[in-house]
């Protein structure tokens, strides 16, 4: 589509009534409430319980993939604070595809985004049954979850400031955790009380750092990828954020260098002081951590780590998925009752239809107990790259627009437009890796069907 050149005081124009439209919600998210959002969503269970299955395909070479994986996103995340800190809106990267790329675009990018979020919840719904049911086995893993999703909605409804402080102190408890670990583990490393003798050999021997060579390391990236997935939830927080055009971009920055500090010292810290390959194989990482120095409750501290890891992930969800829909109503690809905001200005309808739509895996939990979560997860990948690669292509059609109107945004992107291109092809790479992958590859094949889908729900709206 061509860009339309527009004046200056058209800007401004458009400015005041976004920001009209925002003073219909609260600003009521702090600059702690915005870190603690984004690193409660990017740091989940993957990093608890997944990274043994990253760390065997890709041995010490993981703490490079998961450096290589965070400068990516680190870049996409700085295109979307561009466009938040310059229009700070609810519906966030839907609002800017269907502004400067189309309306199909935002369509897509809306709804992509909602139903990725929605499973993303069932997903997260269904792994603190599991989590429950560690210590409760006789309880049906339907009721753990029924309660999980009634609380999180009703701490939704009450005001967002509600729902960010209760994300604040759940993912302090998981950053908490990793930096107990990360602590440990260098008390391990520079103290006599080791498993090993010469850890730092651990980096190097057994294969080397590359031992199952560059291949292995590649292939790691794609669930490296995945771990970071949520972070892009800081965007759509821009709309209740206070103050935005601060707290956005310090919020991102020291997320992300947080996260890689997390992901690539825990990485570190792990195969230094294990072979890689016996990393993981009896229990979790962190419970081998916890029990080498004689916790004994190392696998009930866990477990109530990875609960409340689940039950942040679905609370932000919920959050995320109610204020997808709220842009989608405010720019009519959406039906405008989900636009309806309660006296305590949040989009009730948005939040009840998104908490209600997550009864499907209480349902499933009951026929199906404890065999869902993976097949949930497997319907997630495609949809993160696509939703990834929607706002990199946005984000072009968004300078572009500056640039013709002659408009300076005030939180620049890095190395534009270059990044953008390495991006897009970083994202392509990750899914040819995924084609090579048996248990993913039809996550790539359906993405087409799903477009089509989104495509034939974007004319019978308009129709």
């Amino acid at each position: 589509m061509g860009v339309i050149k527009i004046s200056t005081v058209q800007i401004n124009s458009s400015m005041e009534e976004v920001e009209s439209n925002n003073d219909k919600m609260n600003r009521g998210l702090k600059n702690r409430h915005l870190q603690m959002i984004a690193l409660g969503t990017a740091v989940g269970t993957g990093l608890f319980y997944g990274s043994a299955s990253t760390i065997s395909l890709a041995g010490p070479a993981t703490a490079l993939s998961y450096l290589i994986g965070g400068i990516v996103i680190f870049l996409i995340v700085r295109m979307l604070g561009e466009m938040s800190v310059d229009e700070p809106v609810s519906g966030s990267f839907s609002y800017y595809a269907t502004k400067y790329w189309g309306k199909f675009p935002g369509f897509l990018a809306g709804w992509n985004y909602w139903f990725l979020y929605i499973f993303v919840s069932m997903a997260e719904l269904s792994a603190v049954s599991i989590y429950v049911s560690y210590w409760l086995p006789d309880l049906p893993q339907w009721i753990s979850a029924l309660i999980c999703l009634v609380v999180i909605t009703l701490i939704n409804l009450i005001t967002v400031s509600a729902y960010g402080e209760v994300e604040f102190w759940m993912a302090l408890i998981k950053i908490s955790a990793i930096i107990f670990m990360i602590v440990l583990g260098a008390y391990l490393i520079f103290t006599d009380v080791r498993p090993f003798p010469d850890n730092f050999s651990n980096l190097w021997a057994n294969g080397g750092f590359f031992p199952n060579g560059v291949w292995g390391m590649m292939i790691s990236i794609v669930p490296v990828m995945f771990s970071f997935g949520g972070i892009e939830l800081i965007g759509i927080t821009a709309g209740e954020a206070q103050n935005p055009e601060k707290t956005i971009p310090r919020a991102i920055h020291q997320v992300i260098y947080r996260i890689l500090i997390f992901y690539v010292g825990t990485m570190l810290i792990l195969m230094t002081l294990w072979p890689w390959n016996q990393v993981g194989l009896e229990a979790s990482p962190f419970v081998q951590i916890f029990d080498n120095i004689g916790i004994p409750a190392a696998a009930h501290i866990l477990n109530f780590v990875v609960l409340t890891a689940a039950a942040s992930v679905y609370n932000s969800a919920i959050y995320s998925n109610s204020r997808m829909l709220y842009g989608l109503a405010e720019s009519s690809n959406a039906p405008k009752f989900l636009a309806k905001l309660s006296s305590r200005k949040v989009p009730v309808n948005g939040i009840l239809i998104s908490s209600a739509i997550t009864l499907i895996v209480v349902a499933l939990n009951f026929f199906f107990p404890g065999q869902i979560f993976m097949y949930l997860m497997s319907i997630v990948t495609g949809a993160v790259v696509l939703s990834w690669a929607l706002i990199v292509v946005t984000h072009i059609k968004f300078r572009k627009h500056c640039e013709t109107v002659g408009h300076e945004t005030k939180f620049p992107s890095l190395f534009y437009p270059i990044a953008n291109y390495i991006c897009l092809i970083f994202l392509a790479g990750i899914l040819i890796l995924m084609l090579t992958i048996e248990e993913m590859r039809l996550a790539v094949l359906i993405i087409p069907l799903w477009i089509a889908i989104i495509f034939a729900g974007y004319h019978y709206r308009k129709g």
